[in-house]
C-alpha cells in the first residue's frame, strides 16, 4: 500500500475522517493566496490530538524566517513542505532554522525537469514529484492538473519521494503501478469544491491507493 497525504485541510471533521481512514501525512496551507489557506493559529488548533505516527506537514511558498518561526510558534509541524522557488541553498537554511525534515516540491512537465530532483535530493530530506502549475496560474500546486507518468518509469531518487498532481480516487491506482511510486498526495483531487475535502472521497482515495 502506498502512503498518502492529504494536503489543504480546513476543519476538524476532515482531519478527523483522513486519519480514521490511514492517511500517514497531514498538510496544512500557509500560503494567502490558497483556497486551502489556514492561519499558524487555526492550524494549531487542527494538530494537537493528531495520533503519533502521523506527520504533521505545513507548506510553505517561498517563505521568510519569520513566517516559519511565527508559524511554528502556534502550530507544532514535524515536517516543512518548501513549495516555491526556493533554492537548495534555502533549503538547507530552512532545515537549519527549523530543526525538521524538508519536503522539497519540484514541478515536471517533461524531462527537462527532472534535474532538479537530483539537485535537490542533495539537500531535502523528501521529494514531491508534482505536475508544474501553468505560468498563468495563481497557485503553485492544487491545480488538478497530472504531468505525464512515463517520465518517472525506472528512475530511482536519492531520497523519498511523493507523486502529486492531478490525482483522484479514480486514478491514483494507475498512477502508483506505472511509477512504482510509495507515496502520494493529494488536494484538489479529493473536494467538491476548491478548499472543501469531501470525507467520502478521502475514504476512497487512501482505498484505492492500498
Amino acid at each position: 500500500m502506498a502512503q498518502v497525504k492529504i494536503c489543504g485541510l480546513r476543519d476538524a471533521d476532515n482531519v478527523d475522517a483522513a486519519i480514521r481512514a490511514g492517511a500517514q501525512y497531514l498538510g496544512f496551507v500557509f500560503f494567502p493566496k490558497s483556497p486551502r489557506a489556514v492561519t499558524p493559529e487555526q492550524a494549531g488548533a487542527l494538530v494537537q490530538d493528531i495520533p503519533a505516527g502521523t506527520a504533521r506537514v505545513g507548506l510553505f511558498v517561498n517563505p521568510d524566517d519569520a513566517q516559519l518561526t511565527g508559524t511554528l510558534a502556534h502550530a507544532p509541524l514535524d515536517i516543512i513542505q518548501l513549495h516555491g522557488q526556493e533554492s537548495p541553498e534555502r533549503v538547507a537554511q530552512v532545515k537549519d532554522l527549523t530543526g525538521l525534515p524538508v519536503m522539497k516540491a519540484i514541478g515536471v512537465s517533461g524531462p527537462q525537469d527532472l534535474g532538479a530532483l537530483i539537485d535537490y535530493g542533495l539537500v531535502a530530506d523528501m521529494l514531491l514529484v508534482d505536475a508544474k502549475a501553468p505560468k498563468d496560474a495563481d497557485l503553485p500546486g492544487g491545480n488538478g492538473i497530472a504531468f505525464d507518468w512515463r517520465l518517472l518509469v525506472g528512475r530511482k531518487w536519492l531520497r523519498p519521494w511523493l507523486l502529486a498532481g492531478g490525482l483522484t480516487p479514480y486514478n491514483v491506482a494507475e498512477a502508483i503501478r506505472l511509477t512504482g511510486a510509495r507515496a502520494v498526495d493529494v488536494s484538489s483531487g479529493v473536494e467538491s469544491q476548491p478548499g472543501v475535502k469531501d470525507p467520502a472521497l478521502i475514504r476512497s482515495f487512501i482505498k484505492a491507493a492500498g
